[in-house]
C-alpha cells in the first residue's frame, strides 16, 4: 500500500479485500474471487517469469512443480481432517487428475536453510546489536581474535559452540566479511555480508523473503477483519532519472539505518526472552515463532507495463 499521497499519482493499492461477501465467518478467511485475484496475478508473476526464462528453466519444469505444490498444499493448508485427504478431495480443490495426484503425492523436502546462513547471520548480528560489541555510535567495534568479550572469540561462542572461532573467520576472511588489521584486531565489513550471486545463500534469502512478503500480503487479502501484517510502501513516477537516483539513495540509507535498529532492539529482546524461558520448569513446553521485517527499494522506468495493464 503507498504510505503517502502523492501528486505523482500513487497507487494507493492495500492488500486487503475489494468487494464483500454476503454473511462472512468471522473466524474464516475470505480470499477475492478468482476474477479479481487473476488480474494482479500475471503482473506479480511477470519478474519471476523472466527470471525462469533467463535461467534457463522451461514452462514444463515450472508447471510439473507447480503442479506438485498445488497438491502438498492442498493436503498440508487446507485439509486438515486427516480422514479428508484422498485424491477425490484434492482433486475437486486444485482441479488436478487423480492419477498426477498419486503421482504428486510426496512433498519436496528442499528450502531448508543453510547452515551458513544460520550460523553467519547470528553472529553478524550479535556484532551489530549486543551493546557489548559497538560503539557510543552503534558502529562495530573492532575485536581482539581472542579474549574475554568483547573479541571475536567471545563473540563467535555466544552464538554456537560448535565451530571455532578461528574457522568462522578463516571464512570470513576469503567471503571478505571480515579483516585482519595491523595490530591482529578483527574489522567486520558490513557491506561485504550480502550473498554473492549464485550462492546458496542468496537463493535461500530470495526464497525467504520473497515467500514471507507474498505470505503477509495474501494473509491481508484473505482476511476477515483487519489486515493482520504491516505491508506499506512510498512510491512516486513520472521522475527524472536524477531524480529517482536521488530517492532510491534516500530510500537505501533510510531502510539501512531501520535495520540496524531494528537488529538491536531484536537482540536485547531476544536475550531477555533466552532469559526468561531459563528461568522456567526444564518440563515446560513453550512454543516459539519467527518474525521478518524486511525491505526492499526498486525502481524501473515508466514505461514498464502499469498496474491495470491486460498483458502486464
Amino acid at each position: 500500500m503507498g504510505l503517502f499521497p502523492t501528486k505523482r499519482g500513487c497507487y494507493n493499492l492495500a492488500t486487503r479485500r475489494m468487494t464483500p461477501i454476503s454473511n462472512p465467518s468471522p473466524d474464516r478467511p475470505r480470499p477475492p474471487p478468482p476474477d479479481l485475484l487473476m488480474r494482479p496475478l500475471a503482473r506479480l508473476l511477470r519478474p519471476l517469469v523472466r527470471l525462469l526464462i533467463q535461467s534457463g528453466i522451461t514452462f514444463p519444469v515450472f508447471a510439473d512443480m507447480v503442479r506438485g505444490l498445488f497438491v502438498e498444499v492442498a493436503l498440508s493448508d487446507m485439509l486438515t481432517d486427516p480422514k479428508a485427504r484422498t485424491d477425490s478431495r484434492v482433486s475437486l480443490l486444485t482441479g488436478i487428475h487423480r492419477k498426477e495426484i498419486r503421482r504428486q503425492r510426496s512433498p519436496d523436502a528442499g528450502g531448508a536453510e543453510p547452515d551458513i546462513v544460520t550460523r553467519s547471520s547470528a553472529i553478524v548480528g550479535r556484532w551489530l546489536g549486543s551493546s557489548l560489541y559497538i560503539d557510543h555510535l552503534n558502529k562495530p567495534l573492532t575485536l581482539p581474535r581472542s579474549g574475554p568479550a568483547p573479541s571475536f572469540e567471545a563473540l563467535v561462542a555466544s552464538v554456537t559452540r560448535d565451530v571455532r572461532a578461528r574457522a568462522v573467520l578463516d571464512e570470513w576472511l576469503s567471503q571478505g566479511i571480515a579483516s585482519l588489521e595491523a595490530d591482529d584486531k578483527v574489522r567486520l565489513n558490513v557491506d561485504a555480508f550480502l550473498p554473492h550471486q549464485g550462492q546458496e545463500a542468496q537463493a535461500f534469502y530470495f526464497a525467504r523473503n520473497l515467500h514471507d512478503h507474498v505470505a503477509a500480503a495474501s494473509a491481508n487479502v484473505a482476511s476477515a477483519g483487519p489486515a493482520p501484517f504491516l505491508d506499506r510502501s512510498v512510491h512516486y513516477d513520472r521522475l527524472s532519472p536524477a531524480a529517482a537516483a536521488r530517492l532510491e539513495a534516500a530510500g537505501r540509507q533510510a531502510a539501512q539505518a531501520m535495520l540496524l535498529d531494528l537488529n538491536r532492539a531484536a537482540t536485547a529482546i531476544a536475550d531477555a526472552d533466552d532469559a526468561e524461558r531459563a528461568a522456567l520448569p526444564p518440563e515446560t513446553v513453550v512454543p516459539t515463532r519467527r518474525v521478518n521485517i524486511g525491505v526492499y527499494v526498486y525502481s524501473a522506468d515508466d514505461d514498464e507495463p502499469p498496474a491495470n495493464s491486460r498483458d502486464a
